[in-house]
């Protein structure tokens, strides 16, 4: 049995199969429509989510599977003091697989070690986020036919961005790949980021805190929020969280062929009117997170 906790927990060869999966059934859904029937989903979402949780659902639900869970801590006996273990233990015997979402960082890790049915990690904290990974290489995958040899420009909060952190991991293991890091200088990638996966891979990567002087050389540039639930206090937050705005103004810079990426919610670092712009394909991103989880389900019960 496999849990996925960080997306270091498939292999290049297990993530291009996924990948590849995934796309199958984007092209071919009806073929994949009865494929858990009888099986369940147990989503046991400790922090609020949308995407994350209503994908998981609608993927199992499109594998004519069925769902059950809970959406909040307050709505589970967690409120009462229940521990993750006891939980797990629990859901095991209700369930053929869980994703759990937590605001501790290792609380899925600790799940796995006492379920009898396959973890997914839906979240930890600023921890990990691998099924999100996962919807960002399938964009990638889908939109521009390749993994290797790519700048990829990282913009907004790198510190607290858990889905940064995932994605340039998983991206290091593919050939001439390069990082361009955006942000203030209080939000840059944490160190054990800097120097265990980037310097000590030679991964070669720069950072910067200016949009402008680079975007025009990227192929995609993954925006991010600055995230108020990351934030020790208020006054950090109200000074930094308008550090980076993407617009049309500075769309204008970019190449032809850029792609941007944001693992959404947005607040105010995409302006609206970039929606309308070919190359944003954050909303794609977000429909191809429900593909890219029926592939990961189906792998982990072994229906592939």
């Amino acid at each position: 049995m496999k849990h996925i906790m960080n997306i270091l927990d498939l292999s290049v060869e297990e993530l291009n199969d996924l990948l590849n999966l995934a796309e199958e059934i984007y092209n071919h859904p009806e073929q994949y429509r009865d494929k858990c029937h009888g099986k369940k989903l147990a989503t046991c979402f400790y922090e609020p989510s949308t995407r994350t949780r209503l994908s998981f659902e609608s993927a199992m639900l499109s594998l004519g599977g069925q769902v059950l869970g809970f959406s909040s801590a307050d709505s589970s006996s967690a409120a009462k003091g229940e521990s993750v273990a006891d939980t797990i233990r629990v859901i095991s015997s209700y369930a053929d697989i869980c994703a759990m979402r937590h605001p501790k960082e290792g609380a899925p890790l600790v799940a796995s070690t006492y379920s009898s049915i396959p973890v997914i990690n839906a979240g930890d904290g600023g921890h990990n986020h691998p099924t999100q990974t996962l919807t960002d290489l399938l964009t990638i995958h889908m939109l521009k036919g390749h993994m290797d040899h790519l700048k990829i420009g990282f913009c907004g909060d790198l510190k607290f961005g858990r889905t940064v952190h995932s994605l340039i991991s998983a991206m290091v293991r593919y050939p001439g790949v390069e990082f361009v890091l955006i942000s203030p200088k209080e939000l840059r990638i944490p160190d054990y980021l800097r120097n265990e996966t980037l310097i000590q891979n030679k991964i070669p990567f720069t950072e910067v805190n200016d949009l402008d002087q680079v975007i025009g050389d990227l192929d995609i540039l993954y925006m991010t929020r600055v995230q108020r639930e990351r934030f020790f206090n208020e006054e950090d937050y109200i000074r930094l969280k308008d550090s980076f705005i993407l617009n049309v103004e500075k769309m204008k810079l970019a190449r032809e062929d850029m792609l941007v990426l944001h693992p959404l919610p947005r607040v105010n670092e995409i302006s609206v009117e970039v929606d309308d712009d070919p190359r944003a394909v954050y909303f794609k991103q977000a429909e191809f997170g429900v593909y890219v989880r029926m592939a990961l389900i189906l792998t982990l019960l072994g229906l592939n």
